[in-house]
């Protein structure tokens, strides 16, 4: 079965907002990872994920943010996720990740955590 995946760019003030729409799984997960990659070179360092149209995560989705997160707080920036669908924030919250990112109802309200400074620590 072929799975659907986009990701859009976009600014929010002056983050970067990257909009994931489909299913983020196996198959999908490296678009996703270029895509990080992609900003952090470009020294974006401060992401959030748009997760308003992402209907479907795995194992394999999730760990692309794991994979990052250090790295991008170790920079100085953070991603925060913003917008999750009940059903894909439960498979967040059953693997811990409102500890570890901060989880917003808007892309708007992310954008404003990073105008307040605040970040989670590990």
């Amino acid at each position: 079965m072929a799975t659907n995946f986009q990701i859009e760019r976009g600014n929010q003030g002056a983050v970067r907002v990257l909009a994931l729409d489909g299913y983020l799984d196996a198959h999908t997960a490296p678009h996703f990872e270029n895509a990080i990659q992609e900003e952090m070179q470009a020294g974006n360092l401060n992401l959030i994920a748009d997760c308003g149209r992402l209907t479907y995560i795995s194992s394999a989705g999730l760990g692309v943010f794991m994979s990052f997160i250090e790295e991008i707080r170790d920079a100085g920036g953070d991603i925060k996720l913003a917008a999750i669908a009940p059903k894909v924030y439960q498979v967040f919250e059953v693997l811990g990740f409102p500890a570890l990112f901060d989880i917003l109802d808007t892309v708007e309200a992310a954008a404003a955590k990073f105008a307040e400074g605040g970040r989670k620590e590990f």
